[in-house]
């Protein structure tokens, strides 16, 4: 008999989670029995309306504001949640940022605004989770890196340089966190219709440009890559730990 995917009883978090990529992934994983943290920075009637949405569908929902960049705000963040729910099952590092940089004349904080949000602050977050979830020896993580991050990214090396390093990160914890049966995948986008593609897609016919790049013709909507978190956080796939997943439409057909 097939599995159905069901986490009643678990407690995600998203990072990120009030809207593109994170909003989606947080509406499945209600939909789907959790109960679900949204995590957002700065666009509180945001993330309200998700918990709003959720919640609507018999969900439960909890806001947690913080800048993932600073470590101070994760600790306390991640200690309200456990304050309130006892317990963190499923880290979603989704929160993240893309800009543009031409190596030669990019400004050295553009640089480190990029790796401090893309990558301590998945560190930081990822840190302060897995000392309960190691207590509680039972976790789920996904990493939400990008297919830049497997070929690289003119233009934005150091966005690219970012996911890439997610990936490593994904495959050296996988191994030291088995042990307390925590699992940690990454998913890897292409092209998503996001709020942070909107201003490069308004330039015209570049959208049609990216349409026509990939092999099945379509730019995905966040739904597309919520479902491959949804499957990864689930026990249908109990037994895949340090894999990458591209979800990409065909556009790069290489391993991670």
């Amino acid at each position: 008999m097939a599995k159905k995917i069901d986490l009643t009883g678990k407690t995600p978090v998203v990072t990120g989670g009030s809207r593109g990529i994170g909003r989606a992934t947080s509406l499945m994983l209600a939909e789907a029995g959790a109960r679900v943290v949204v995590h957002y920075q700065r666009n509180y009637r945001a993330a309200f309306e998700v918990k709003e949405e959720l919640e609507k569908m018999g969900g439960q929902g909890l806001l947690a504001k913080a800048d993932i960049s600073n470590r101070l705000q994760v600790e306390e963040m991640v200690k309200m949640i456990i304050e309130r729910w006892e317990r963190i099952d499923i880290l979603i590092n989704n929160a993240g940022i893309w800009t543009y940089g031409e190596m030669g004349n990019m400004p050295e904080e553009v640089w480190k605004e990029t790796m401090a949000v893309n990558l301590d602050g998945v560190f930081y977050v990822t840190n302060a989770v897995v000392r309960q979830m190691k207590e509680k020896k039972h976790g789920s993580i996904v990493n939400v890196a990008s297919t830049a991050a497997i070929r690289g990214e003119a233009f934005h090396s150091h966005y690219a340089a970012s996911k890439g390093a997610l990936v490593s990160l994904t495959k050296s914890l996988a191994v030291e966190l088995a042990p307390y049966d925590i699992r940690v995948n990454c998913v890897a986008p292409g092209w998503v219709d996001t709020d942070m593609c909107a201003e490069v897609f308004s330039e015209p016919g570049f959208k049609e440009k990216v349409r026509q790049s990939i092999p099945l013709r379509r730019i995905p909507p966040p739904e597309d890559i919520a479902g491959p978190i949804l499957f990864l956080v689930s026990d249908l796939a109990i037994h895949i730990t340090g894999e990458v997943l591209n979800v990409n439409g065909g556009s790069v057909l290489c391993g991670g």
